[in-house]
């Protein structure tokens, strides 16, 4: 039996999404703010036609949940939490979502990019396999059927290096890397590129500075800077090779980006700040609902820790001034 597609369907399809669009806070780069921006509409709608004209599930990849922050201000360890948990909720929701709009509905493949850059973001590969494996049987645990995962050691061209890590990381960068210097030009020219490189550089920063860390923060904010510029031409490397893996998947960031980019911004738990992820803070639990800190934020708070499975899960609090700390996140959510 065939199913009627409606003809507006892929307007209602950009609608849902922009509903949950990540964009910058303090830069609009579309002046039409009255309903669908026309920047975005026309950079995305010929994609989603496709789909719907071939009667085919929208397909979405997302590069995201690598793997814990290594500081324990920020996270609770190196196992996925609550945080996660919800984030996975809100995207298999987000995917049915479309299907009551569109009855073929939507794929989204998370494309886990933790094996990407493990030695830059000074994580092993051990807890990067563990994250990865928590990712899974939360998906599993949670019937979350329209998402999937995939991760590097997953493109069938490295499998003749599968046993090691280096390896296959090496393989990325000779196969799909630009120079550092193009990689540097493309940052300083391109719209949101220096936001971008700030942001990363800030993630290493904070991610160094460790409780009982003693080093000099100078050097450490030097060589942040450094690894910044490296862990952009990994993920750069690693969406060429999604691109050529998945040509015809929409890409889906957890980064803020403009109207226009071909990467569509999108929000998977309301944050205090636009460039937090569920892999550097915690979820915070007020009166049912949560929002995503840095655990130093937190316990500053007096917030307590919620187990669940044997497991440090999320934290709750319930004072007034968590309320407020809420409030200005949603104020701030673009």
């Amino acid at each position: 039996m065939s199913v009627h597609i409606h003809s507006d369907s892929p307007l209602l399809i950009l609608r849902e999404i922009d509903r949950n669009r990540r964009g910058y806070s303090a830069y609009k780069s579309c002046p039409d703010h009255r309903d669908l921006c026309e920047c975005f509409k026309k950079t995305h709608h010929s994609k989603i036609k496709a789909f719907v004209k071939a009667n085919r599930p929208i397909e979405f990849i997302l590069p995201a949940f690598p793997a814990k922050s290594p500081n324990k201000n920020k996270v609770l360890g190196y196992l996925p939490d609550m945080a996660e948990r919800i984030s996975l909720a809100f995207l298999n929701d987000f995917c049915q979502r479309i299907e009551r709009i569109y009855p073929p509905g939507a794929k989204l493949t998370i494309c886990s990019d933790g094996r990407v850059f493990g030695d830059l973001i000074r994580t092993s590969d051990e807890k990067i396999s563990a994250y990865q494996a928590g990712i899974r049987q939360l998906i599993a645990d949670q019937r979350a059927n329209r998402l999937d995962l995939f991760n590097l050691e997953d493109f069938q061209p490295f499998a003749d290096c599968a046993g090691s890590f280096d390896e296959i990381r090496q393989r990325l960068i000779d196969e799909f890397a630009h120079p550092v210097e193009a990689i540097k030009r493309q940052l300083m020219t391109e719209e949101g590129g220096r936001r971008l490189y700030c942001a990363i550089t800030r993630f290493l920063y904070e991610d160094g500075l460790m409780p009982g860390y003693s080093g000099s923060k100078s050097k450490l904010q030097q060589d942040s800077r450094q690894r910044a510029i490296r862990v952009i031409k990994r993920s750069q490397a690693w969406g060429a090779l999604l691109a050529h893996h998945f040509p015809q998947a929409i890409r889906l960031s957890i980064h803020p980006q403009p109207a226009h980019s071909q990467k569509i911004g999108i929000h998977m738990i309301p944050t205090k700040d636009s460039w937090l992820t569920p892999w550097h803070g915690v979820a915070v639990e007020e009166e049912g609902k949560f929002v995503l800190m840095k655990r130093s934020e937190a316990e500053s708070l007096g917030a307590h820790i919620v187990m669940r499975d044997n497991q440090q899960s999320h934290y709750q609090i319930g004072c007034p001034a968590l309320r407020d700390h809420c409030d200005l996140a949603k104020r701030k959510m673009p």
